[in-house]
C-alpha cells in the first residue's frame, strides 16, 4: 500500500496515559501520536488496555494519569497558572465534538429514522441548519452504502447496515479523529466484510483514525501503522509488514500465532 503523506503536527498525542480500575493498573503509561489523516491500528488480547485507551481519549474514562491533546489541545482540561483545571461542562462537549466514536454496540436510537439518527448531534450539539445536515447525511449515507435508506429505522437494517450509519453519524459531526472500538465485533461473520470495506474506503480516503480490531487483514490492508499493546503498554509498533510479518517482541508472536 503506497504510503499516505501526513503533516508534522499530530492530531492526538497520548502522554503519559494511566488508567485504573480499583487497584487494577489497567493503563501505565501509554504513549502515542497519530498524525493526520493517518490510520492507526491498535492489536492486543482481551483485557489488554486498547479499549479502555479508546473511552480515555474522548474521556468517556477519565485517565488517572497523563495528559492527551486533539489537534493540540487538552481534551478536558486548561492550563491555568501552569495547573491542569478541568473545563466546564459546554466546553467539554465542544472539544469532544473534534472526536467521533464508533462503538462495537451501534446504539443507534430506535425511535429515530437513519435520517434522523446522523442529524441528531450536527443540529444539537453543532447547531447547523436542518436543512445542511440533511444534505450532510445523504452524502455520508452515499459513501458508506446505504443511500435511499434515509427514512429506514434501525430494526430493518441488518447490524452490518445498522454499524454503517454509525460510522455516517460520526463522520457528520466532521470530526478531527475517529475511534473505531472493535466495530465488527458484534456483527455476524458474513456481514463482517461490508464494515471493514467501508473502513478501508474511509482510511484510503485520508480519515484520521485509531482502530480496536482482531481483524488481522484489514491491520494489514489498510493500516499505516499497527499498535500491540498487552498489560497495559504498548509492545511494539511499526508499520504492517514490520508487526504483523516481522514482529519483534516474543507476546507479539504469540498473539499473532492465533491468526495463523
Amino acid at each position: 500500500m503506497e504510503a499516505k503523506q501526513h503533516t508534522t503536527e499530530p492530531v492526538l498525542q497520548a502522554i503519559g496515559v494511566e488508567k485504573r480500575f480499583g487497584d487494577a493498573s489497567v493503563l501505565k503509561g501509554i504513549d502515542l501520536e497519530v498524525a493526520e489523516g493517518e490510520s492507526v491500528v491498535i492489536l492486543g488480547p482481551s483485557g489488554s488496555g486498547k479499549s479502555t485507551f479508546l473511552r480515555c481519549v474522548n474521556l468517556l474514562e477519565q485517565p488517572d494519569g497523563g495528559r492527551i491533546l486533539v489537534k493540540g489541545q487538552d481534551v478536558g482540561y486548561t492550563v491555568k497558572r501552569g495547573r491542569l483545571h478541568q473545563v466546564p461542562p459546554r466546553e467539554l462537549a465542544r472539544r469532544r465534538a473534534q472526536i467521533g466514536m464508533v462503538f462495537q454496540q451501534f446504539n443507534l436510537f430506535s425511535h429515530m429514522t437513519v435520517l434522523e439518527n446522523i442529524t441528531e448531534g450536527p443540529v444539537g450539539v453543532l447547531g447547523r441548519k436542518r436543512s445542511d445536515a440533511n444534505g450532510r447525511a445523504t452524502e455520508l449515507l452515499e459513501l458508506v452504502g446505504l443511500a435511499g435508506r434515509e427514512k429506514a429505522y434501525p430494526e430493518q437494517l441488518s447490524g452490518g447496515q445498522q454499524q454503517r450509519v454509525a460510522i455516517a453519524r460520526a463522520l457528520a459531526m466532521d470530526p478531527a479523529l475517529v475511534l473505531f472500538d472493535e466495530p465488527t465485533s458484534a456483527l455476524d461473520p458474513e456481514l463482517v466484510g461490508e464494515v471493514l470495506a467501508t473502513m478501508r474506503t474511509l482510511a484510503d480516503g485520508g480519515l484520521t483514525m485509531v482502530v480496536v480490531t482482531h481483524e488481522i487483514s484489514f491491520a494489514r490492508e489498510a493500516a499505516d501503522r499497527v499498535v500491540f499493546i498487552d498489560g497495559g503498554v504498548i509492545v511494539e509498533e511499526g508499520p504492517p509488514e514490520k508487526v504483523l510479518d516481522n514482529p519483534q517482541h516474543v507476546r507479539t508472536r504469540e498473539f499473532l500465532a492465533r491468526f495463523l
